[in-house]
Formats: structure tokens, sequence, C-alpha cells
């Protein structure tokens, strides 16, 4: 997670749940990309091209609502897919759509992923509090 996401959590400038007007986006980035805890916002700067992938990424789709498990509070997202897609991605942001367009999460796929012609499709993990892609302990 973003550092700047944390505060911005604290600060009540986020809000997830499934009665919110905001949206969130994850676009994806080339291994050239400088993402990290310390990103801020989302930007163009190595932002993938490609046949199928269009600037700033695909809305994301809330699949679990914040709740709870144990002491860790966690949500998750809904499949993504870039269908007939060429492109090659090492990594992707989550951020929040509109206005200063706010980081959330840098993904590190580990390595190049690439799709010719085909789905370039993100699977979130398992929504507990042990695996969720969004995770306050």
């Amino acid at each position: 997670m973003c550092t700047s996401f944390k505060q911005a959590l604290l600060d009540g400038k986020m809000d997830f749940s499934s009665d919110t007007a905001q949206s969130y986006k994850i676009a994806l980035y080339t291994s050239s990309a400088s993402l990290d805890a310390a990103t801020t916002a989302y930007t163009t700067s190595n932002e993938v091209t490609g046949t199928g992938y269009t600037a700033g990424g695909n809305t994301l789709s809330i699949s679990t609502n914040p709740t709870t498990g144990g002491t860790t509070a966690f949500l998750s997202f809904g499949t993504t897919t870039w269908t007939t897609a060429t492109i090659t991605a090492a990594g992707a942001l989550i951020y929040q759509a509109g206005g200063s367009t706010p980081a959330v999460a840098v993904l590190d796929f580990g390595g190049d992923k690439t799709s010719t012609a085909g789905d370039f499709q993100i699977t979130f993990p398992t929504a507990d509090a042990t695996n969720a892609i969004i995770r306050i302990a």
C-alpha cells in the first residue's frame, strides 16, 4: 500500500463503501516505471501502450466491501480484463479516479507479463484477513 493512501484513509479521503460515489482504477506499467510505497498519484510515465489498452487502465469493481476478520479489516476487487490485448506489463497501480488521482497500492508482477491478441487479466487474491489485496491489521 502506498504511504499517502494510509494517510488519506486517516484523513477520511478514501471511501470503499458500496454506496460511495468514488471509483477506483488500475493502470498497467512497464518495467521502466518507478512505482513504490512513495508513489502518491496515477502517472502516465512508463504506462503501457498497445492494442486493447487505454491510458488510465480499467475501472475496478469492489467484490468484497470493507469487512473484518479477527482484528484485520480488508476489502477486495473483482477480476479485471483487457480483452484482445497486445501488451507487456511488469506492474500496476490501483488509484482513486478523479481529482488528484491519489495512489492506493502498487502491484509488482515479478517480471514482465505479456498478452498477444488475447486477454490480459488480473485476478485478485482471496478476500479474507490473510490474503485480500487491501488489508489493515
